[in-house]
Order: C-alpha cells, then sequence, then structure tokens
C-alpha cells in the first residue's frame, strides 16, 4: 500500500486548485535531499568513470542513488536492508557511495551548505554519518 498526500495549489487568478498527488516515496525523497542541498551537491559530484570496454547500461539517476545513499547512512540500515522503492540497487547505492566518499563529496557538501543554517545542520549530520560508514 502506498503513501499519497495530496496537495492543492491555487490558480494565482482565483481559479479552481489543481491537484497533484504526491506518493510517500516523493515526500520521503524530498526530506531526505531537498531541493535546495541537490543544487548544492550537483556541481560537487564526481565525473562518471568510464567504461574502458566501452558499452554497459545507462548510468543511474544520480539524485535517485543521493536519496538511496542518504536514507541508508543516515537511518543506521544495512546495505542489503535498502528498500527497493528507493528504485536503485544495493551494489548500485554502495558503489556510489563509496566513489562519492573518495572524492571527500560529503565534506564538500557540509561546507558548500554552511550558508543556510538549517540545511548546513543536516548535511553535516549526513557527513557525520558517512564518515562512520567509511571507516567500519
Amino acid at each position: 500500500m502506498a503513501l499519497v498526500r495530496t496537495s492543492h495549489l491555487a490558480d494565482q487568478q482565483g481559479g479552481p486548485s489543481r491537484a497533484r498527488t504526491i506518493t510517500g516515496m516523493e515526500a520521503l525523497a524530498q526530506r531526505l535531499v531537498p531541493d535546495e542541498m541537490w543544487a548544492a551537491t550537483r556541481p560537487l559530484l564526481p565525473a562518471l568513470p568510464l567504461r574502458p570496454q566501452g558499452g554497459g547500461r545507462a548510468a543511474a539517476d544520480a539524485r535517485r542513488v543521493m536519496v538511496a545513499v542518504v536514507y541508508v547512512v543516515t537511518s543506521g540500515c544495512a546495505w542489503q536492508q535498502l528498500p527497493s522503492s528507493f528504485g536503485v540497487s544495493v551494489p548500485t547505492a554502495h558503489r556510489w557511495f563509496t566513489r562519492w566518499s573518495g572524492a571527500n563529496l560529503w565534506q564538500n557538501l557540509s561546507e558548500a551548505t554552511s550558508h543556510a543554517p538549517a540545511l548546513a545542520a543536516w548535511t553535516r549530520t549526513i557527513h557525520e554519518c558517512a564518515a562512520r560508514r567509511v571507516y567500519r
């Protein structure tokens, strides 16, 4: 059973409201990686490695992976317990976490968001949780 929350957006001309359905997963994703945080994250992401043999599958959606990784590191669950509803496989989430940690993404993100107190507190928490995961 999927959680559904409906938000009503009023028309600017005073017309009838339009309904947009937000699933529980979208709401969770928005809480874990808000738009402002994602905007700060995108320029900090390391480039995807080239495959020497070429070809292969298209890269996963970076924001979806970020949401999955933030969920795992902040919830304390094991990588194998990552719910499939995130749309990212466990090996992909772990591989990207390792790549991002090696590129010092968590520290850089914490510094990049230091101007916004609420966001800075969240990214600092993510950084601290990720640091504990890296050195286990």
